[in-house]
């Protein structure tokens, strides 16, 4: 049975644009006085009158992926240490990490965004959490909304090595997973996996009832592809470490802000001004969260906020994330973008079963290579250079790859043994890894 829901705002609990503006200057106030009391936003907000809505907040300059380095590892922490659950960091590797802490309340927050998705979670579930788990926050936010919902809860870091690929695809059908959270891509790899193993995607597991997926550009053609393969709906998030969940998908495909949860700005970095709406990079004021306040954190993401009406009548912004899209290389007088690529080697008709793929930007010629079995290979070879000279206007050379060259076939089905340490060896026994694991 699901747990009742927290005091926190629930979907449904306001109409409109004005009474969700309401309900955040509400918390607002309780926001800025958490902020108040860290490091950071005492120098920040200084000694005079806090902001009290959302017009008074406009005038605070923005805070930055590099403020939050610069503060590393505690100067934006707003409650004693020992109030504090997990500690987390960004994935990236330039300059000092990015820092991201919880208390156990703000957790509530945290697992009650993620769990907001259209098809629901419960403890019929079988919750398959394939993304990392170690400093990241993205394992430990699926898994901990996993359990708030009742879910039984599968752990299956994508970055261990006692989860390989043969091994989730394993448990995904002899467990009965329900559901499953991933960057997209593994779910292409876990069907070529099953297919390895002797399963069919879409018929040998009766159980599936959906993938959650986020942390990567996905287009329609390749969501499309992923969806058909396992015969379930495809339902994407957006989010990042150091806020969680900020929106989701509705039943009509629309993705939503959580603005009861956070409020949300449309920054333009080329005239300075923010608006409710429209293009520009996403700031965001998370309205619940204690240990590590932020006060309009510019995530640096291109984006397109609208107020529209949706027919789900969640009476949420929506938002289209174009930041990743918008990135390219140059071939010629061409700028070409993994998004638009991605596109047509997805449009391929699916018989031809190409699935993954990869393509270097030169000069002069935009070189690509796919996977794909030799009586479909000069057709698909054929066909997407014609879709590339059609779209981008340049040169391409188009190689067709026999399958397992990009995704090895052992990749698929190695079950690699994972041994602990120890000191002890017999006569015979390679001792070269003691100590490790491995």
């Amino acid at each position: 049975m699901n747990q009742p829901s927290s005091s926190l705002p629930q979907l449904g609990q306001w109409n409109g644009p004005e009474d969700l503006r309401l309900l955040q200057e509400k918390q607002l106030q309780q926001t800025v006085t958490w902020a108040a009391r860290s490091p950071f936003y005492r120098d920040r907000l200084g000694s005079g009158a806090l902001p009290a809505t959302a017009a008074d907040l406009a005038s605070l300059p923005l805070t930055t992926k590099q403020d939050l380095r610069d503060n590393y590892p505690f100067g934006m922490l707003g409650v004693p240490r020992e109030r504090l659950a997990t500690y987390h960091e960004s994935s990236g590797t330039a300059g000092r990490p990015t820092p991201s802490y919880y208390t156990a309340e703000d957790w509530v927050d945290l697992a009650e965004r993620f769990a907001r998705k259209w098809i629901g979670m419960s403890a019929a579930d079988v919750f398959l959490v394939r993304t990392p788990y170690a400093l990241l926050l993205t394992g430990h936010l699926a898994h901990a909304a996993g359990r708030l919902r009742g879910a039984t809860v599968v752990p299956g870091d994508n970055r261990s090595l006692a989860m390989p690929y043969a091994r989730v695809v394993r448990v995904m059908h002899d467990l009965g997973v329900t559901l499953t959270w991933s960057v997209p891509t593994e779910c292409l790899i876990w069907a070529a996996a099953a297919n390895a193993a002797g399963h069919r995607p879409g018929t040998d597991f009766p159980a599936l009832r959906a993938l959650f997926v986020g942390g990567e550009p996905l287009t329609a053609a390749r969501r499309r592809r992923i969806s058909r393969l396992w015969g379930v709906p495809v339902i994407e998030e957006y989010g990042s470490t150091e806020t969680g969940s900020l929106a989701g998908e509705c039943p009509h495909g629309r993705m939503h802000l959580w603005a009861d949860r956070a409020l949300f700005e449309v920054y333009d970095p080329q005239t300075g001004t923010v608006r409710a709406d429209g293009e520009g990079q996403l700031v965001v004021t998370p309205l619940f969260r204690e240990a590590m306040p932020l006060l309009r954190y510019n995530l640096e993401d291109n984006v397109s906020v609208s107020y529209d009406d949706c027919a789900c009548g969640w009476n949420l912004p929506t938002v289209r994330v174009l930041g990743r899209a918008a990135f390219g290389y140059r071939v010629g007088a061409a700028t070409i973008t993994q998004h638009k690529l991605e596109e047509l080697v997805f449009s391929l008709p699916e018989s031809y079963g190409v699935m993954f793929w990869r393509a270097r930007a030169e000069p002069s010629v935009l070189r690509i290579e796919i996977e794909v079995a030799e009586e479909h290979r000069a057709a698909a070879r054929a066909e997407l250079a014609a879709s590339v000279r059609a779209v981008f206007g340049v040169g391409t050379d188009v190689t067709g790859l026999t399958p397992g060259t990009l995704i090895p076939h052992d990749a698929l089905t190695a079950m690699p043994d994972v041994v602990k340490p120890r000191s002890l060896f017999g006569p015979d026994e390679d001792w070269g890894k003691a100590l490790l694991y491995y």
